[in-house]
């Protein structure tokens, strides 16, 4: 079944491949499926988007450039307002990742097509991610080790893809805490953010020793 008439074509072959991506993965993902269900042609998916691959990329681009701009934006203030302080860096960099996740417009079907550029060592979109956003990590790196001094930076940057994965784990929401009944998704999704903020700085602290 197609997406509705008042999205625009890119934005309904976008919709389109990110939940088939989700489903069946790259590899396992035509673009005659994702044609059939944004209800368009092949000449349109080539149009906008040329080829497979950088409909691929672009899936990412879609959901990776806001939640990009929300992170930095959140990293300079937690470094105007809380000079020295860890955990206003570590929400600036956890807190964005966990409102895409939550995103009822797609942001579940999103989460699982990271799980499967994980699961499928996709090169070509590797290469694009850190192209992109590698910068991110870099900054934020940078400003947890003028709140680390004493930690050398290969030992900051293993703890920052240790963080990487326990955050990719969070936005799943597939841990063994789910969310009661009686609260919210956005109370839920706060708690989430604090333990995992603490977590962080806990591990980020912990001696290199």
């Amino acid at each position: 079944m197609g997406k509705p008439a008042h999205f625009s074509t890119k934005d309904r072959i976008l919709g389109a491949a990110e939940e088939l991506f989700a489903q069946h993965g790259f590899a396992g993902t035509s673009l005659r499926q994702v044609t059939s269900l944004a209800a368009v042609n092949i000449a349109a998916v080539n149009y906008h988007f040329g080829s497979k691959e950088n409909l691929v990329n672009e899936v990412f681009r879609r959901r990776m450039d806001g939640m990009t701009s929300n992170r930095l934006q959140l990293l300079g203030s937690a470094l105007r307002e809380h000079p020295g302080q860890l955990e206003p860096i570590l929400a600036a960099f956890i807190e964005p990742a966990l409102a895409l996740a939550q995103d009822r417009n797609g942001g579940g079907s999103f989460v699982r097509v990271i799980a499967r550029a994980y699961a499928e060592h996709n090169e070509s979109l590797r290469k694009f991610l850190s192209d992109h956003y590698g910068h991110v990590l870099r900054e934020f790196g940078k400003a947890l080790a003028g709140c680390l001094p004493g930690l050398d930076k290969e030992t900051l940057y293993w703890r920052l893809d240790f963080l990487a994965g326990s955050l990719t784990y969070a936005m799943s929401d597939f841990g063994l805490i789910k969310r009661p009944a009686g609260s919210s998704e956005t109370a839920h999704r706060a708690r989430a953010a604090r333990e995992l903020i603490r977590f962080a700085a806990a591990g980020l602290q912990a001696s290199a020793k």
